[in-house]
């Protein structure tokens, strides 16, 4: 069931954003309620990273608008929008290959928001027991699987109310990314807004509460998990799934 929120965490409103000349998004609209799970799909190259960067200001639209918490956030810096509560999990990961994982944490933690529960090393270290295992090892020595869980944790460190997923399964072990969704839904169970960008669709369906599809820089399914898994026709069409 998706929860009942009275305003949307995050509303990104007809947005067009370029990469110089090149015409990206068009138009895209989405929108995440509080302690909603919300993943986009798609093909590769129809725009689901640039929504992204959108939203956290490393590609800024220009028209549109992305507000957080009802504030206009798409005319302000990356960092200023990290602090307002939105945390990243980057496509690639990202991590900080010459620090060790504990520095990694460290690197992210912030303050939780008050009457908030904090994510803190002992608490990602709960929810990825590894982790704790190598938080004196070089997070470049670390596997593939074991950077994702470092990115996530990382980004759970921030202490944001909302956090966004860039493709976590992506060149990932199918038990690997097993292991991620479990993490996911646990997260979406214990209430954290997510927004998921993947290509897998098993993943996206068992952590979203609703789903919204991509094509060519538009949004052209919005429905949930349940309703997408019975539309062969979309799955065809816009997932390649036969």
């Amino acid at each position: 069931m998706t929860p009942v929120t009275t305003a949307p965490l995050l509303e990104v409103t007809g947005i067009h954003t370029y990469y110089g000349d090149s015409h990206v998004l068009h138009g895209v609209s989405v929108r995440v309620g509080a302690g909603e799970a919300v993943a986009i799909l798609g093909r590769n190259g129809v725009g689901k990273t640039t929504l992204i960067r959108s939203v956290v200001g490393f590609t800024p639209p220009r028209d549109g608008t992305v507000r957080f918490e009802g504030r206009a956030i798409h005319r302000l810096p990356s960092h200023r929008i990290a602090r307002l509560g939105i945390g990243l999990v980057p496509q690639g990961r990202r991590i900080f290959a010459p620090l060790t994982v504990a520095e990694n944490l460290r690197l992210g933690a912030r303050a939780a928001p008050d009457g908030g529960r904090p994510w803190t090393e002992v608490r990602v270290h709960e929810l990825f027991p590894r982790l704790r295992e190598r938080a004196a090892q070089g997070a470049g020595t670390l596997s593939g699987g074991e950077q994702q869980m470092l990115a996530v944790a990382r980004a759970l460190m921030t202490n944001a109310r909302l956090v966004l997923l860039d493709e976590p399964s992506e060149g990932l072990a199918p038990l690997v990314v097993r292991e991620i969704g479990r993490v996911l839904v646990r997260l979406k169970q214990e209430g954290l807004s997510i927004l998921l960008v993947e290509q897998s669709v098993p993943l996206a369906l068992r952590v979203a509460y609703r789903v919204y599809v991509m094509s060519k820089g538009q949004i052209v399914y919005d429905g949930t998990p349940s309703d997408l898994d019975g539309d062969e026709d979309v799955k065809r069409r816009f997932l390649g799934i036969a």
